[in-house]
Order: structure tokens, then C-alpha cells, then sequence
């Protein structure tokens, strides 16, 4: 049976492989290995769509494939009924803050709300709209005023923090959608995504007394985990990548804070305080278990998160713990995953394959030679530079395989973001940071 891969599909993977950063369509082409992992995360997805909760690290070396594995469980998370809400942690988005960059990560999240019949984002208007479908049937047939029967179905939300304004903005939102008012559907929207900054404005607009914000955004995850199975899906998977943000955070209080929302999180979704919620982040072993800066150097974390000690003594994988680490891609995986891109590269016809079968030995054991046991640990240089090869040898036919292989250099995968990161001297400056904890856009600045 022919693979169906549409233009727009392959153009976008290979973009994006490219690129080194992870596909947004297509994952199930290029998918090889991680079979045990994935079907851990599966039994995790399953627990959150039967009204339980889950948490997890995913921890591996930077470019072993976190990003790409955080996206193929979010695919999967869509087929099990669940919305989910992915974005990447960066200077500027935090989970804990006091200068807008935990609303910042809020405000991402929600931007990039998914569902199964909008994979690609901005669901936040069709999750609504459900609820508000569901809510007109039930007034239909009930014969009841479908105000009626919204109040009923949200009066859940009222015992939580932040539920009687959330659910008076669903109110405003029904409301507009009911009476044609665009302007008041923009107003709730605009609530509902973290974008309004005056109390003031706000209750004008909606009639409410609150905003989401530094302070709130946590209790927020929490509403829409309710809210959105409240809609009809069956829970509400959060995963964040690039944990590591944290990690590179200067100021030992701030690092702390956030180190404490991990934990805070942790308590939650471990103890069965949340109901159909998940969290899946994605860092680095540095971030996992430096002592000095990781989550290691908090001990409450440290206590949750440390390896069983029996499954490191008989040499195998722990996948039922709150920490999953990746584990490397075998020889053999990774000569399938070059197998299906240059696949993709052929839109899966043999005729017009760019190499031979010889062509994909001979570049892995180019890339043993010039790397290491590194080409199969952090495969993401070694597939750029494959990609690389396809694509000079689409653009130019006359070329020979073998000829351009010889002047192929893969370099090691390095966090470029690390490097010239001075320890020494960031270690000298902490105590200082502490005295200076209110600065946190300065203490990082250095001549």
C-alpha cells in the first residue's frame, strides 16, 4: 500500500529537519524506535482521560530528541480526546515571575491550545464553542434558558480560584455569540488569553474584578483542565519544553521560585489534588541534576525526583517515575530514520530514490569516524547534515554521493546557548544575586 504524503507535508518536514528543530506535521514518517518509552507515555495519557493526572520529565542531551518526543506525544494526546497546550520556556517565559513572564508563558500556552480538529493551535474559540453547543442542546432539550444550563454545568468552577469570573467571561462569550456581538466574543477572548493588564479595563468590558496574571496563571491551568472536560474532551495535557531556562537563571530566588511552582505542580498531580490534567516538560540533564543549580539543588525536588537506585544497579530504564530519560537511538534506528527521509525525499517511489541503500551505511559510518558514539546519542546534527546531502543531490543530479560525503564535517551537539557560560565566576556572583534578588534583568548582565 502506497504511503500518502502530501507536498505541503514533506516540504514543511524537511524544512524543519533542516533547520534541527522538530517537525509540526509528518512525525508519524520519520518516528523510529522509543517503543517503550511511548508506551509509557500512553498508559500516562490514559490515566489523564480517566479523570486521573500525571507528570513527567522527559530528560535527555540537547539534540537526543526531547522536542521531537514531546510532539509525538502531544499527537497522540490528540487522539486520545485530550486538549493540549505546548509551548517552549525562554528568558522571557517562566513558570513563576513577578515581571510578566509567567503571563507570558500563560499567554503562549493558550495561543498554542490544540485539539484534534485543530492540531495546529488557536482552539481556544472551537473549545468554547463546543462547550456552548453542548450547553444549547441540553437547554433544547431540557427546555430550560441556556443561561441556565451554563451556570449548571460551570458551577464546578465556582469553589476554584478564579472560577465565578471565569465563568461570567463564558457567560459574556455566549452572550456575543448568541446576540451577533463580535466585539464582546474579542473582549472574552481577550480575558481568556491573559491580555488584559488593567482590573480597571476588565470589569468595563466583562463585568469581572480579576485578570489573569503573574500571581494566578497556575490556578488558570487548572480552570481549563475542568473547563475543557466540562466541553466534552476527556482532560487537558500542558507540555513545556526547554526546561533548561530555568536552570540559567541567575538569580538563586528566582530559580528557587520556579523550582518551587515545579514542586507545587508535582504535590498537585502526584497526590490526585487535580483531575484529568497533565504535565510533561522537557530539560536537560543539567537541569535535572546539577547540585548547584539543577532541581537537584532543591531538595524537596531532589527527594521526588531521584533515579531508582535498583534499576541503575541492574542497568535498565526506569519508564513508571515522575523522570523519563530518553534512551539513545540504537545503530540500526538510526539507519531507519535516514531510510525514511530519504523516503520522504522520494515521496516514498524507489525509482526516485537520491542514494542507494549504500549511500545510508556508508554516511553513519562516516559520521562514527568523525563524532563518535555521539552520531546516535544526539542524532540532530548527524540528520541536518543528511538532509543537507538529499538536498544538494536533488538541486544536482550530476553529483556524486561519494564525493560529497568525503568533505562532510559533522560537529558534536552542543547547547550554543552554554557555551562561554562562566561557572566560576557565576558562582562567586550568587551571593550577591541573593542581596540583589529584585534585579533580575540586571544580575545577568556582564561586560
Amino acid at each position: 500500500m502506497a504511503v500518502k504524503l502530501r507536498p505541503r507535508e514533506r516540504e514543511s518536514i524537511i524544512q524543519s529537519l533542516r533547520s534541527g528543530v522538530t517537525p509540526r506535521t509528518g512525525l508519524q514518517f520519520i518516528q523510529v524506535g522509543r517503543v517503550k518509552e511511548i508506551e509509557s507515555m500512553i498508559h500516562d495519557l490514559d490515566l489523564v482521560a480517566n479523570e486521573g493526572s500525571t507528570f513527567r520529565l522527559v530528560i535527555g542531551d540537547f539534540g537526543a530528541g526531547k522536542s521531537f518526543f514531546l510532539q509525538l506525544v502531544r499527537s497522540i494526546a490528540h487522539e486520545k480526546g485530550l486538549v493540549t497546550m505546548n509551548a517552549d520556556l525562554s528568558p522571557d517565559r517562566r513558570l513563576q515571575s513577578s515581571k510578566g513572564q509567567a503571563l507570558n508563558l500563560y499567554q503562549e500556552l493558550s495561543r498554542n491550545m490544540s485539539t484534534r480538529a485543530k492540531p495546529d493551535g488557536n482552539a481556544l474559540n472551537s473549545v468554547v464553542e463546543k462547550f456552548i453547543t453542548l450547553a444549547r442542546t441540553e437547554a433544547e432539550e431540557t427546555g430550560t434558558e441556556c443561561s441556565e444550563v451554563i451556570k449548571k454545568l460551570l458551577k464546578p468552577l465556582n469553589d476554584m480560584v478564579g472560577g465565578f469570573d471565569f465563568t461570567l467571561v463564558i457567560m459574556s462569550y455566549w452572550k456575543g455569540f448568541n446576540e451577533g456581538k463580535n466585539a464582546l466574543i474579542d473582549c472574552a477572548n481577550k480575558w481568556l488569553r491573559g491580555e488584559y493588564h488593567s482590573r480597571i479595563e476588565a470589569r468595563q468590558d466583562l463585568g469581572v474584578r480579576t485578570i489573569i496574571d503573574d500571581s494566578s496563571v497556575y490556578d488558570f491551568y487548572k480552570l481549563f483542565s475542568v473547563f475543557v472536560q466540562i466541553a466534552g474532551y476527556k482532560g487537558l495535557l500542558i507540555l513545556m519544553d526547554e526546561m533548561v531556562n530555568l536552570y540559567k537563571i541567575h538569580n538563586l530566588r528566582s530559580r528557587e521560585a520556579n523550582y518551587e511552582q515545579i514542586l507545587r505542580i508535582i504535590n498537585d498531580c502526584l497526590q490526585g489534588n487535580v483531575r484529568g490534567l497533565g504535565f510533561i516538560m522537557g530539560g536537560t540533564v543539567d537541569f535535572l541534576e546539577d547540585p548547584r543549580k539543577g532541581l537537584y539543588s532543591y531538595e524537596a525536588l531532589h527527594s521526588r525526583l531521584a533515579g531508582n537506585v535498583f534499576a541503575k544497579a541492574a542497568g535498565v530504564n526506569d519508564l513508571s517515575g515522575p523522570v523519563m530519560r530518553l534512551n539513545n537511538l540504537t545503530p540500526e534506528e538510526l539507519y531507519v530514520l535516514l531510510h525514511n527521509i530519504r523516503n520522504i525525499f522520494a515521496y516514498y517511489n524507489e525509482d526516485n530514490y537520491l542514494v542507494p541503500d549504500e549511500a545510508l551505511s556508508k554516511f553513519l559510518i562516516h559520521c562514527s569516524s568523525r563524532i563518535g558514539e555521539a552520531y546516535f546519542k544526539t542524532p540532530r546534527n548527524t540528520i541536518k547534515a543528511f538532509v543537507d546531502l538529499l538536498s544538494i543531490l536533488e538541486q544536482n543530479p550530476e553529483l556524486k554521493w561519494a564525493e560529497l560525503l568525503k568533505d562532510i564535517n559533522i560537529n558534536r551537539e552542543e547547547d550554543e546557548s552554554m557555551l562561554g557560560f562562566d561557572v566560576a565566576s557565576d558562582s562567586n556572583n550568587e551571593e550577591q544575586n541573593e542581596q540583589n534578588d529584585n534585579d533580575d534583568e540586571l544580575v545577568s548582565f556582564k561586560l
